[in-house]
Protein backbone atom coordinates (compact mmCIF):
# COMPACT_ATOMS: atom_id res chain seq x y z
CA UNK A 1 0.00 0.00 0.00
CA UNK A 2 3.24 2.44 0.17
CA UNK A 3 3.87 2.54 -3.25
CA UNK A 4 -0.22 3.13 -4.12
CA UNK A 5 -0.24 6.44 -1.34
CA UNK A 6 2.86 7.64 -2.90
CA UNK A 7 1.25 7.59 -6.58
CA UNK A 8 -1.67 8.86 -4.80
CA UNK A 9 0.31 12.05 -3.42
CA UNK A 10 2.29 11.92 -6.96
CA UNK A 11 -0.71 12.53 -8.95
CA UNK A 12 -2.24 14.95 -6.71
CA UNK A 13 1.46 17.43 -7.16
CA UNK A 14 0.72 17.01 -10.69
CA UNK A 15 -2.57 17.75 -10.71
CA UNK A 16 -2.55 20.38 -8.94
CA UNK A 17 0.90 22.61 -9.81
CA UNK A 18 0.57 26.18 -11.47
CA UNK A 19 0.04 25.26 -14.59
CA UNK A 20 -2.94 24.62 -17.57
CA UNK A 21 -5.16 22.26 -16.81
CA UNK A 22 -4.24 19.95 -20.48
CA UNK A 23 -0.31 20.73 -18.66
CA UNK A 24 -1.30 19.22 -15.42
CA UNK A 25 -3.64 16.65 -16.94
CA UNK A 26 -0.72 15.30 -18.92
CA UNK A 27 1.66 14.97 -16.74
CA UNK A 28 -1.00 12.85 -14.49
CA UNK A 29 -1.57 10.67 -17.30
CA UNK A 30 1.89 10.18 -17.83
CA UNK A 31 3.00 9.58 -14.70
CA UNK A 32 -0.24 6.91 -13.64
CA UNK A 33 1.24 4.94 -17.20
CA UNK A 34 4.30 4.58 -16.10
CA UNK A 35 3.51 3.60 -12.35
CA UNK A 36 1.14 1.20 -13.50
CA UNK A 37 2.79 0.15 -16.78
CA UNK A 38 -1.16 0.47 -18.50
CA UNK A 39 -0.55 0.73 -22.36
CA UNK A 40 -2.79 3.96 -22.36
CA UNK A 41 -4.26 6.25 -20.06
CA UNK A 42 -6.73 9.31 -21.39
CA UNK A 43 -7.74 11.77 -18.56
CA UNK A 44 -11.25 13.37 -20.44
CA UNK A 45 -13.50 16.39 -18.96
CA UNK A 46 -17.46 15.44 -19.31
CA UNK A 47 -19.77 18.31 -20.37
CA UNK A 48 -23.48 18.32 -20.43
CA UNK A 49 -23.49 16.69 -23.55
CA UNK A 50 -19.73 15.55 -24.53
CA UNK A 51 -16.42 14.05 -23.57
CA UNK A 52 -13.29 15.60 -24.54
CA UNK A 53 -9.96 14.28 -24.05
CA UNK A 54 -7.62 16.60 -22.00
CA UNK A 55 -4.36 14.84 -22.20
CA UNK A 56 -3.26 11.05 -23.42
CA UNK A 57 -0.34 8.53 -22.84
CA UNK A 58 0.36 6.03 -24.82
CA UNK A 59 1.36 4.87 -28.42
CA UNK A 60 -1.27 6.81 -30.50
CA UNK A 61 -3.71 9.44 -29.50
CA UNK A 62 -7.55 8.47 -29.15
CA UNK A 63 -9.92 8.01 -32.18
CA UNK A 64 -12.55 10.03 -30.83
CA UNK A 65 -10.89 12.95 -29.08
CA UNK A 66 -14.50 14.18 -28.14
CA UNK A 67 -17.88 12.03 -28.51
CA UNK A 68 -21.37 12.32 -27.07
CA UNK A 69 -21.14 10.85 -23.51
CA UNK A 70 -24.08 8.32 -24.84
CA UNK A 71 -21.34 6.45 -26.34
CA UNK A 72 -19.31 3.72 -25.23
CA UNK A 73 -18.07 2.39 -22.34
CA UNK A 74 -18.16 6.00 -21.19
CA UNK A 75 -22.07 6.30 -21.04
CA UNK A 76 -22.64 3.22 -18.63
CA UNK A 77 -20.02 5.01 -16.04
CA UNK A 78 -21.51 7.90 -16.36
CA UNK A 79 -25.19 7.04 -15.89
CA UNK A 80 -23.99 4.16 -12.96
CA UNK A 81 -21.27 6.93 -11.55
CA UNK A 82 -18.99 3.43 -11.55
CA UNK A 83 -16.87 1.86 -13.38
CA UNK A 84 -17.21 0.56 -16.63
CA UNK A 85 -15.36 -2.91 -17.90
CA UNK A 86 -14.78 -4.80 -20.85
CA UNK A 87 -12.59 -7.08 -20.42
CA UNK A 88 -12.73 -8.31 -24.12
CA UNK A 89 -13.43 -5.14 -26.34
CA UNK A 90 -13.78 -7.13 -29.46
CA UNK A 91 -16.76 -8.94 -27.98
CA UNK A 92 -18.53 -5.52 -26.48
CA UNK A 93 -21.42 -3.88 -28.39
CA UNK A 94 -20.74 -0.53 -25.77
CA UNK A 95 -16.66 -0.11 -27.07
CA UNK A 96 -16.43 2.70 -28.76
CA UNK A 97 -12.87 1.87 -30.37
CA UNK A 98 -9.90 3.70 -29.56
CA UNK A 99 -6.65 2.32 -29.87
CA UNK A 100 -6.94 -0.50 -32.61
CA UNK A 101 -5.10 -3.03 -30.64
CA UNK A 102 -7.20 -2.76 -27.69
CA UNK A 103 -8.21 -5.77 -26.12
CA UNK A 104 -9.26 -4.65 -22.42
CA UNK A 105 -10.73 -1.20 -21.33
CA UNK A 106 -11.44 0.38 -17.96
CA UNK A 107 -13.68 3.77 -17.69
CA UNK A 108 -13.58 5.62 -14.45
CA UNK A 109 -15.66 8.66 -13.44
CA UNK A 110 -14.15 11.46 -11.60
CA UNK A 111 -16.35 12.69 -9.14
CA UNK A 112 -16.01 16.28 -7.61
CA UNK A 113 -18.66 18.07 -5.12
CA UNK A 114 -21.22 15.37 -6.18
CA UNK A 115 -20.58 15.74 -10.17
CA UNK A 116 -19.24 13.76 -12.63
CA UNK A 117 -16.78 16.06 -13.82
CA UNK A 118 -14.37 14.03 -16.02
CA UNK A 119 -13.44 10.12 -16.95
CA UNK A 120 -9.91 8.44 -16.65
CA UNK A 121 -9.61 5.39 -19.73
CA UNK A 122 -7.39 2.89 -19.34
CA UNK A 123 -6.45 0.74 -21.97
CA UNK A 124 -4.37 -2.93 -22.37
CA UNK A 125 -3.92 -4.75 -25.31
CA UNK A 126 -4.41 -7.77 -23.25
CA UNK A 127 -7.94 -9.85 -23.36
CA UNK A 128 -8.96 -9.77 -19.27
CA UNK A 129 -6.00 -7.48 -18.58
CA UNK A 130 -8.63 -6.42 -15.33
CA UNK A 131 -9.50 -7.54 -12.05
CA UNK A 132 -10.66 -6.36 -9.17
CA UNK A 133 -7.55 -5.43 -7.42
CA UNK A 134 -6.34 -3.37 -10.14
CA UNK A 135 -9.57 -1.94 -10.90
CA UNK A 136 -9.73 -0.51 -7.23
CA UNK A 137 -6.23 0.88 -8.06
CA UNK A 138 -7.58 2.54 -10.80
CA UNK A 139 -10.16 3.72 -8.71
CA UNK A 140 -8.09 5.26 -6.54
CA UNK A 141 -5.63 7.05 -9.02
CA UNK A 142 -8.98 8.28 -10.97
CA UNK A 143 -10.56 10.38 -8.07
CA UNK A 144 -6.74 11.43 -7.49
CA UNK A 145 -7.28 13.25 -10.13
CA UNK A 146 -10.32 15.78 -9.37
CA UNK A 147 -8.36 18.78 -8.27
CA UNK A 148 -8.00 18.87 -12.26
CA UNK A 149 -11.15 20.31 -12.37
CA UNK A 150 -10.89 22.74 -9.49
CA UNK A 151 -11.91 25.47 -11.84
CA UNK A 152 -15.19 23.10 -12.81
CA UNK A 153 -18.49 25.20 -13.14
CA UNK A 154 -21.30 22.96 -13.88
CA UNK A 155 -22.36 22.90 -17.78
CA UNK A 156 -26.31 23.07 -17.20
CA UNK A 157 -28.17 25.74 -18.13
CA UNK A 158 -28.87 28.43 -16.42
CA UNK A 159 -32.21 29.17 -16.25
CA UNK A 160 -33.61 33.41 -16.26
CA UNK A 161 -36.53 32.55 -14.11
Amino acid sequence: MGMDAELLERITAAVTAPRRRGERAQAAADLIREATAARWIGIYTVTGTAVVNEAWSGPAPPAFPSFARERGLTAHALRARAPALSNDVANDPRYLSNQDDSGSELILPVVRDGLVVGTMDVESNEIGAFTGTSVAHFERCAQALSALWDDHVSSAPVGRG
